[in-house]
């Protein structure tokens, strides 16, 4: 299996492509491997997800004891990252901490945990007015790039700019402004969270003199992926839309079960067959020799078959 710093320079590249990528973001393993089957060049976490997964609250609320720990964080990113052979961007949130020296050891961390990237938001819910001022955001981003560079390896340091998600007053001008402080500070991509408009969309790509990230699925945007690509977007991701959509199905089909006793919700799952076909791929890959281990702790090459239809438990 490739290194961390394999496969961040893989990431890095990426970002400096003739054309732009789809990053969709997983929230455990088994969502992990599912979207590295569908031959994505590189996968998000999402805090949200992982959070919701665990029965708690995302990061974006006043009171930090209603989420996750830095720590229990890093162990479910660390298991996303050993689960796919491809390089993965972490959501770091404010990079946990209000000083650059937190964010600096959040992203050693991050290096540590194996992910190729990572993005630093220049929001916290329990500031007055939303946004770090200005020059300590961008302190915050210089500390994460001298720890990247300490660390004598690569990793793709996005810049997370919440003016949009916060609807504040003229987000395009403030985003601008803090997208070349971060640029400068040493941010290698610009993520205007909440930028709804391919206007918008375009004048960042123009101006901000760095790659743009842009995220789907999330508030009010109802972008179309083609679209953003030929604007000139250099990384799409999906935030937490996809667990959040995977929460919903789940309720959906809880009420379905209840309300009319019926069980359509069934016709769309995956086989059982299938879905150990997929895992067994996915380890077979990560342990570089083909091979599985059985109980035992022999070591076989086999296969469970075409049983798609199987029901499992």
């Amino acid at each position: 299996m490739a290194s961390q710093k394999q496969k961040a320079e893989i990431f890095k590249a990426l970002h400096h492509a003739p054309t732009g990528f789809l990053m969709p973001n997983a929230w455990d393993p088994g969502s992990a491997v599912v979207l590295a089957q569908e031959g994505f060049p590189a996968l998000g976490t999402t805090s949200a997800g992982i959070a919701f997964s665990l029965g708690k609250c995302d990061f974006q609320l006043p009171d930090p004891s209603l989420g996750l720990t830095r720590g229990v964080m890093f162990q479910c990113i660390r298991r996303i990252v050993e689960a796919v052979p491809l390089p993965v961007n972490g959501d770091l949130e404010n990079g946990y901490g209000h000083r650059p020296e937190t964010v600096a050891e959040t992203v050693r961390l991050a290096i540590e945990a194996g992910l190729a990237g990572g993005n630093i938001e220049d929001h916290d819910p329990r500031l007055p007015d939303g946004l770090y001022d200005e020059n300590l955001a961008a302190e915050r981003i210089r500390a994460a790039r001298e720890a990247i560079e300490h660390s004598g390896t690569t990793f793709v340091l996005n810049a997370k700019i919440d003016a949009y998600s916060l609807s504040l007053p003229d987000p395009l001008k403030i985003s601008l402004r803090r997208a070349r402080l971060f640029r400068d500070a040493g941010a290698d991509c610009i993520y205007p969270c909440g930028v709804s408009d391919m206007e918008s969309v375009r004048i960042l790509v123009q101006e901000a003199g760095a790659p743009v990230n842009v995220v789907v699925g999330w508030g009010g945007a109802r972008f179309n992926i083609d679209a953003l690509l030929e604007a000139g977007v250099t990384r799409i991701s999906v935030g937490g839309s996809l667990a959040r959509a995977a929460l919903g199905f789940v309720r959906a089909a809880a009420r379905e079960m209840r309300d009319q006793g019926t069980m359509d919700f069934a016709t769309e799952q995956i086989g059982q067959g299938e879905l150990n076909e997929m895992f067994a791929r996915a380890q077979d890959a990560n342990t570089g020799d083909g091979r599985r281990e059985t109980a035992d702790g022999r070591r076989e090459i086999g296969s469970f078959g075409n049983r798609k239809g199987v029901p499992g438990g």
